[in-house]
């Protein structure tokens, strides 16, 4: 979300006009704009200890915009995330939409899936969500341009054409298949481009950002099935496609917050696929279901409906909004999109769906045991109990991860603050993982590192005690939070984190 409300900015101002409308975006942010700054400089807030002033500014202002005092329709809010600021600089962009499989194989081993992973009294009963059709699925192949200058403009070749000037410049064939976030109502491959282009550079490989469907007109798993359809076209490339098949072991699954949260979900489609020994008839074949080489994700969001401690407790290190998405007091008003019919609670995920597996991560009663190795990062965020516990709980069912915290940084504060010294190394850690999965999985070793503010210090955590929650009671506290429905989540101390 954050990338695309930067990108807005930037396009307004380059606009005509656009500094005028800058002008007004800001002025009513003048009084809130003054204290953030006043506090900083007599050091009158915690935050400035670990954060410069620019940073706390622009923290504090997009709070104030996700979290406004008389919410705009949901459409309006869309909408402004889906403006696209155009492709210039170091980039190559091929935009591609990969045709859906004459067969419904892929769809209907999907289904076979959230009926396997549903509570045992609902197995085999029909679905209450709409079963999503198989579409075609866009999505931006991304590479690193290293001749242009950060001004330039795409030639006016064919996206083809593009495709292959990008090819060029890959030094390995190492492929992000990337889900951005966004809530899953909000954001684009467009918003995301400039992280693409950082990543690529850095992993000297390419991206596949998917444009998958969005909520709530295309609500769970609308967008799961989208992601399920771009991994078997990177695999087993449909008739009419730019690009040769992807060997898994070149792909690796990544994403921010709700495509973070994309990501697993894809991920444990494919693990309960494989533990079926099914395959899927694809473009009049039968395919195997293999796993990519691993998987790598920043500030994922794993609790759909907002149950532990953190989302309070990390208020003022963040700008995420309260935990409100299953409060009837904070409906956002009604437009087109919103409410749906029939109307749920949720934007995304139907309310008999909303504690499933492949929303709410953390539901999941089964061992991750046999998942590739997976990076994950957060800072001191609304979503840092969550971040913690998923990571704890990977550990304990085997897997190898490699686990990031940043000191005094918010949600996926690449996207927001790309310039901060902890940005980078955010990316560094992010591209190294990348490219040692794909060159050899085996040789990936767990590791549990914070990362001090500033100084890029780097401390060892004790994987023991990163969550004090225990998988029965976070998910007690899921189920609690959905029975309430209207109560707010009971704030927990108000305790800095500590690295």
């Amino acid at each position: 979300m954050s990338d695309s409300i930067v990108s807005t900015v930037d396009k307004k101002k380059r606009a005509p006009g656009g500094r005028l409308d800058l002008l007004w975006f800001i002025l009513p942010k003048l009084p809130l704009i003054v204290k953030v700054i006043l506090l900083h400089v007599i050091g009158g807030s915690e935050t400035s200890r670990y954060r410069d002033l620019k940073s706390d500014v622009t923290i504090a202002v997009l709070r104030s915009l996700t979290d406004p005092s008389k919410p705009k329709p949901l459409s309006e809010v869309q909408a402004m995330t889906l403006k696209d600021p155009g492709v210039k600089g170091k980039l190559w962009v091929s935009t591609v939409a990969s045709e859906p499989p004459p067969e419904r194989g892929i769809r209907d081993a999907l289904l076979a899936v959230i009926d396997a992973l549903n509570e045992p009294s609902a197995r085999g009963t029909k679905p209450s969500f709409k079963i999503p059709e198989l579409v075609p699925v866009e999505a931006e192949w991304t590479g690193y341009r290293a001749a242009a200058s950060k001004n330039s403009k795409p030639p006016e070749i064919s996206e083809e054409q593009k495709y292959r000037e990008m090819m060029k410049e890959c030094k390995n064939s190492t492929t992000i298949l990337y889900f951005h976030g966004g809530a899953y109502y909000l954001c684009d491959p467009s918003t995301h481009r400039l992280l693409m282009k950082r990543l690529t550079k850095l992993t000297g490989g390419r991206a596949y950002s998917v444009r998958y469907r969005l909520a709530p007109q295309d609500p769970f798993p609308a967008a799961l099935l989208d992601a399920f359809v771009s991994y078997f076209t990177l695999l087993y490339p449909p008739p009419g496609s730019i690009h040769e098949a992807v060997a898994p072991g070149d792909i690796v699954f990544g994403g921010d917050s709700a495509g973070g949260n994309l990501a697993l979900a894809l991920l444990r489609t494919l693990m309960e696929i494989r533990r079926q020994n099914r395959k899927i008839n694809w473009f009049g074949e039968e395919r195997e279901v293999p796993l990519p080489a691993g998987l790598a994700s920043m500030s994922p969001w794993i609790d759909m409906v907002q149950s532990l401690p953190s989302l309070t407790r990390n208020q003022k290190w963040c700008y995420l909004p309260p935990p409100r998405l299953l409060s009837e007091e904070h409906q956002p008003p009604a437009d087109s999109i919103w409410p749906t019919d029939p109307p749920r609670k949720h934007v995304y995920v139907d309310d008999d769906y909303i504690l499933h597996p492949l929303a709410s991560l953390q539901m999941n009663n089964d061992s991750w045991e046999g998942a590739p190795p997976m990076y994950i990062s957060c800072g001191w965020e609304s979503l840092e109990d969550e971040i913690k516990y998923f990571v704890a709980k990977l550990t304990r069912d085997g897997v190898t991860v490699v686990f990031e915290e940043y000191q005094a940084m918010p949600h996926v504060f690449e996207g927001l603050l790309p310039k901060l010294p902890e940005s980078q190394r955010n990316r560094e850690g992010y591209a190294n993982f990348v490219k040692a999965v794909c060159k050899d999985a085996k040789n990936i070793k767990s590791s549990y590192t914070a990362i001090k503010a500033k100084t890029l210090e780097e401390l060892e955590i004790d994987v023991e005690k990163l969550t004090p929650h225990s998988d029965e009671e976070v998910r007690e506290l899921a189920r609690q939070r959905v029975s309430a429905q209207k109560a707010p989540v009971a704030p927990a101390p108000d305790v800095p984190a500590k690295l």
